[in-house]
């Protein structure tokens, strides 16, 4: 199946009240100051970054995976002050199948302002209409319930409990999956 997007160009995209935009160089003391913080990190699969350099190497792997055309990180600026507040995007790829996994973290500055719905919306919008994508899937732990709503909001389904699928800061954790069709978008 051809699909108009093919790993070129990084994409930028813009809402409202933000720009989504590859991640630069600059951006690193934003992004450590996202993942520097224990409630940002909690439920994600990284350590707590410690330094500017884990910062670097966050942004080379956005890079990686883009070139390597597995995934697509955009870094969130806020339009009104040129900060960026998160990041969203995709993994694990799987272009045969045209189904992609959906990530994404934001400043707890920002929490419950409709942030991540405004972002997540537009690369749904995206990954369905410019990648050919069929099915983003959301593999969320139990726990964090504050995402398990936003994807509900988005018109996920959960499909199901991937019991102790991943060890993660020393422990098993299990994954709830959900997922969006694009017959459901």
């Amino acid at each position: 199946m051809h699909t108009q997007f093919e790993f070129t160009v990084f994409p930028q995209l813009e809402t409202d009240r933000f720009i989504l935009r590859k991640g630069k160089m600059d951006d690193r003391q934003d992004i450590l100051r996202l993942y520097s913080n224990e409630n940002v990190v909690k439920y994600l699969p990284l350590p707590l970054f410690a330094s500017v350099e884990d910062a670097i190497d966050e942004i080379n792997w956005y890079e990686k995976i883009f070139k390597e055309q597995k995934g697509l990180r955009w870094v969130i600026e806020e339009i009104q002050t040129n900060k960026v507040i998160g990041t969203c995007g995709y993994l694990n790829y799987e272009k045969e199948h045209n189904r992609i996994e959906i990530g994404y973290d934001l400043n707890p500055d920002y929490w419950g302002k409709g942030v991540m719905q405004e972002a997540l919306n537009a690369i749904i919008h995206f990954a369905f209409t410019s990648m050919g994508i069929n099915k983003i899937e959301a593999k969320i732990e139990p726990e964090n319930t504050a995402s398990i709503k936003l994807v509900e909001k988005l018109n996920f389904s959960q499909e199901g409990l991937l019991r102790q699928h991943e060890f993660e800061k020393g422990k098993y954790v299990d994954l709830a999956i959900f997922s969006l069709l694009k017959s459901e978008f």
